[in-house]
């Protein structure tokens, strides 16, 4: 399935590991006032929002950085948490590529490609 739901999130999984290319891209929208703790310790990510505004921080130092249309972030492997303030539409880029199936896990990771 590319079409991943979760509390407050949605995934359009338009690229996915078997397409071929080494990368995922995926559309990604989520609701305002929705909170998330993330951590792509196996994966490398970058988004670039095209609507919607959001303040992440970084969990580990406390820096917050605030996004919102035109931005671009990657949070380089970092524990981060975002704070939808208001609805988001972001363009997000995965590497390794995701199958489709990920749903995070416990920490907010995905588990290594080929798990």
């Amino acid at each position: 399935e590319r079409d991943v739901r979760g509390d407050g999130w949605r995934a359009r999984r338009l690229l996915v590991r078997d397409d071929g290319l080494g990368f995922s891209l995926s559309e990604t929208t989520v609701e305002a006032d929705a909170e998330m703790r993330l951590w792509y310790k196996h994966h490398q990510e970058a988004c670039f929002c095209i609507e919607g505004e959001a303040e992440i921080t970084e969990r580990d130092t406390g820096m917050m950085h605030r996004i919102g249309p035109g931005s671009v972030y990657s949070p380089e492997h970092d524990r981060h948490e975002i704070r939808v303030i208001s609805a988001l539409r972001l363009v997000c880029v995965f590497n390794p590529a995701l199958t489709g199936q990920e749903r995070h896990d416990a920490d907010g990771s995905y588990l290594p490609a080929g798990d």
